[in-house]
C-alpha cells in the first residue's frame, strides 16, 4: 500500500509542477499526432489546426527533408565501402534513383559529420562542396553568421571568384515543348533539386561525372 501511495504522490507532484518548455513540446507533438496523418503522397491535416502547431509541423518536415539528404549520402558511402561489388545491383533491385543518391554521396563525402553545420541546409553545403576545405569552412561560417539563403551563398561565391554568369559563361538555349518542361520540373522537384541542377545532374550522369553545383551554366528555356 505504501508503494501505491508513494506512486500516487509522485504523480500528484508532477501534475502540480509548472509546465516547462520540454513538456509543452511533448504535448504539442501528441496533438500533432492526433491532427495529422501522413500518406506516401499526401499530408492530411484536421480542420482547426492551431497556427503554432501548423508552424511546428512545417519545421519538423523541413528538418526531416534536409536531414534525409545527408542520411542517404552517408548510406550510399557506406554501401560503396562495405559492398563494393554488390551495392549497385542492390540499388537497382531496390528501385532507388542512383544518380540522386550519388549526388548526395558526393556532397556528404566532402564534409565529415563534424564539419557539417546544423543551422545550414544540405544545399548550402552543396554550393561549396567543390572548393578546398578551408574555403568551404569560410563560406559556411559567413552564411551561418549573416543568415544567407542558399541562393545568396551561391551569388556571393560567384562574385568572389569573379564568376559573372552573364559575361563568362555561355547561355545555353533549349527549345523544348511545354509538356516536357513540366515533366522535367516534376522530376527535379521529386529529386529535391532546382530544374537547372537536375538537368545538369542528368548530363553529368551521361558523362559519368558527379554534379558540381559550382560549375553550372545558365539555361534559357525557349518553350
Amino acid at each position: 500500500m505504501r508503494g501505491t501511495a508513494d506512486g500516487a504522490a509522485r504523480r500528484t507532484d508532477r501534475s502540480a509542477e509548472p509546465a516547462g518548455r520540454d513538456r509543452d513540446r511533448d504535448q504539442e507533438q501528441v496533438a500533432l499526432d492526433v491532427r495529422a496523418a501522413t500518406r506516401r503522397t499526401a499530408l492530411l491535416l484536421s480542420p482547426g489546426l492551431p497556427l503554432a502547431q501548423w508552424r511546428h509541423l512545417g519545421r519538423q518536415m523541413f528538418v526531416v527533408t534536409d536531414s534525409s539528404a545527408w542520411w542517404l549520402g552517408d548510406w550510399l558511402i557506406y554501401g560503396r565501402r562495405e559492398y563494393p561489388d554488390r551495392y549497385r545491383r542492390a540499388l537497382t533491385e531496390s528501385g532507388l534513383d542512383y544518380q540522386t543518391l550519388r549526388n548526395y554521396a558526393w556532397v556528404a563525402g566532402k564534409f565529415e559529420p563534424s564539419r557539417r553545420r546544423a543551422r545550414l541546409s544540405f544545399q548550402h553545403h552543396a554550393e561549396v562542396a567543390g572548393v578546398p576545405p578551408d574555403e568551404q569552412d569560410e563560406w559556411l561560417a559567413r552564411a551561418e553568421r549573416d543568415g544567407w539563403s542558399r541562393n545568396e551563398l551561391r551569388r556571393q561565391v560567384r562574385a568572389r571568384r569573379g564568376d559573372d554568369r552573364t559575361l563568362l559563361q555561355p547561355l545555353v538555349r533549349l527549345e523544348v515543348p511545354s509538356d516536357r518542361r513540366v515533366r522535367w520540373q516534376r522530376a527535379a522537384e521529386a529529386a529535391g533539386l532546382e530544374l537547372l541542377d537536375w538537368i545538369v545532374s542528368r548530363l553529368d550522369e551521361a558523362a559519368g561525372e558527379p554534379v558540381r553545383p559550382d560549375a553550372l551554366t545558365d539555361v534559357d528555356f525557349g518553350a
